[in-house]
């Protein structure tokens, strides 16, 4: 029943938190929530205790990690090209490409959890 369940969730669903309707997915999001945002946030209770400001605060910084990729993708090479050799440039420029569509990928995951969070119809993969 969990699989059947797993395979209607929203395409981008993080592994990590359990499909709606089963008895402890708030709880599975509320960790992985607290796993996107830096480990300090951890010791706010009152984030451990509402997870859809959880969500929110995650949906920020996520948000922000992606624009700063972004950001470091598009000036690396002004900002560095007289300092470091060409081969260190290529190789962040293929980490931010890397971790960028990580890094989005898990902004459009905090995103899907806050919906549910806040009671919004998901539409289930196909």
């Amino acid at each position: 029943m969990v699989e059947q369940t797993a395979r209607r969730m929203p395409r981008g669903w993080p592994a990590d938190v359990q499909p709606l309707g089963s008895d402890d997915w708030q709880e599975s999001a509320v960790a992985w929530l607290l796993e996107v945002v830096p480990p300090r946030y951890r010791k706010h209770a009152v984030l451990r205790r509402n997870p859809l400001a959880l969500a929110a605060l995650a949906r920020h910084h996520a948000g922000a990690c992606v624009e700063g990729a972004r950001q470091g993708y598009r000036s690396v090479r002004a900002e560095l090209s007289e300092r470091v050799p060409a081969h260190v440039i290529d190789g962040m420029l293929v980490a931010y490409r890397t971790e960028g569509k990580r890094l989005a990928a898990t902004s459009r995951a905090v995103g899907l959890v806050e919906r549910a969070l806040r009671g919004e119809a998901l539409t289930p993969r196909a």
